[in-house]
């Protein structure tokens, strides 16, 4: 007879595998990609550095960065039948929802190129697939942008980084270096963060030996709830919603009273500041300006006021907060927000892909029965 065990609920601090990709702790306010420090790699290295690192295992040389961005600059292309659907896709239903969009571009994707299940194929098709979807992740969630604001989609460039493509894309123009810098190191920053809902989702949906899509798509529908990607644009919506510093106090009683959520601050794992709040906050006053100014009085407020309501909870200013500041600075609009932090955790959910499609054996948990005793009878 096998023997259960009863886990807390969410799996509050439970292990269930072994991953070389990374990982957070909480009580120190640090987390790592294998065995950098994510912020040092943020605040040094280019996105394509980090992809690399994350599918390769090390930092890559000169040469390999070459080779390697030489390899990415066709797969951001989107082939003719994906293009041609992305009309449709844009502007289905009343309102704009880049990130189902983008599950469903994915997935036409996926047959167009007929990518096979994890189980059948080799590494080397594996990472290439893997490839393939990260590079044209960014390029499909622009163009649906751009066709429900009225506009044509753009081409990417071979000749502008990753960083410098996604704001390109999106807006129009050829970013400034220092947005660029600023996007940079928020994309290097949000390529992974330990066994999150949506990481664990795609690993779960890769054990069963589902396509690379199958395993992406997965992640983006968990990724897509407003308490775990979709919160950077609620949280400058807080900005907008207190409007002056001297309705912040009352503001944050209200929430606190209502029982709501104030979005922007408190995280699942940290105990202490959120350490990539803390690089963006840096950086947003590195551009400065009266958005800057006014967030970083409100962060403060808020802060105090919930230690003094919820002693010992230690709730500090997440990753969304500063990541909506930044965005909004760099010219990003609003709904654009959340795909952006997409379009760099995909590569982290592409290596945990990856590095669960070695693991032979399927992610089963159970459940624990509350429901009414049977066997009932059936009613005649």
């Amino acid at each position: 007879m096998s023997t259960t065990i009863t886990v807390p609920p969410g799996l509050r601090n439970v292990v269930v595998t072994e991953t070389t990709l990374g990982d957070v702790r909480g009580d120190e306010g640090f987390y790592h990609y294998r065995q950098y420090s994510a912020i040092d790699l943020a605040k040094s290295k280019t996105l394509e550095d980090v992809w690399y690192l994350m599918f390769e295992g090390h930092l890559p040389t000169a040469a390999e960065r070459e080779r390697f961005v030489a390899e990415l600059a066709p797969l951001r292309v989107l082939p003719d039948e994906v293009s041609a659907v992305l009309p449709a896709i844009a502007t289905a239903g009343p309102t704009f929802n880049p990130l189902a969009g983008l599950r469903t571009a994915l997935s036409l994707l996926a047959a167009v190129r007929a990518l096979p299940p994890l189980w059948d194929a080799d590494p080397v098709r594996r990472k290439a697939d893997a490839m393939l979807v990260c590079a044209v992740t960014p390029t499909i969630l622009a163009a649906l942008y751009r066709l429900r604001e009225g506009q044509q989609p753009l081409e990417p460039r071979a000749d502008l980084s990753a960083a410098e493509n996604w704001l390109y894309l999106v807006t129009g123009a050829e970013p400034t270096a220092v947005h660029a810098a600023a996007i940079e190191h928020y994309l290097v920053s949000t390529v992974d963060h330990g066994f999150n809902a949506s990481t664990f989702t795609a690993r779960v949906i890769a054990s069963t030996g589902a396509d690379v899509v199958s395993a992406v798509a997965g992640a983006i529908g968990a990724f897509s709830g407003p308490l775990h990607g979709g919160a950077p644009d609620r949280a400058l919506a807080s900005l907008d919603e207190i409007g002056t510093p001297d309705r912040i106090d009352a503001w944050v009683r209200a929430k606190v009273s209502a029982g709501d959520r104030i979005m922007g601050f408190g995280h699942a794992v940290y105990r202490t500041e959120d350490p990539r709040s803390l690089m963006l906050r840096d950086i947003a006053r590195g551009i400065g300006g009266d958005l800057v100014d006014f967030a970083t009085t409100v962060e403060q407020r808020i802060v105090d006021v919930l230690a003094e309501l919820k002693p010992g909870r230690n709730l500090y200013a997440n990753v969304e907060f500063y990541a909506g500041v930044v965005m909004e600075l760099c010219g990003i609009p609003r709904p654009m927000f959340t795909p952006t932090f997409a379009v760099s955790r995909i590569i982290g959910w592409s290596a945990n892909i990856l590095e669960q499609s070695t693991d032979p054996k399927i992610i089963r948990p159970i459940a624990t029965y509350v429901g009414p005793q049977p066997p009932a009878p059936v009613p005649s």
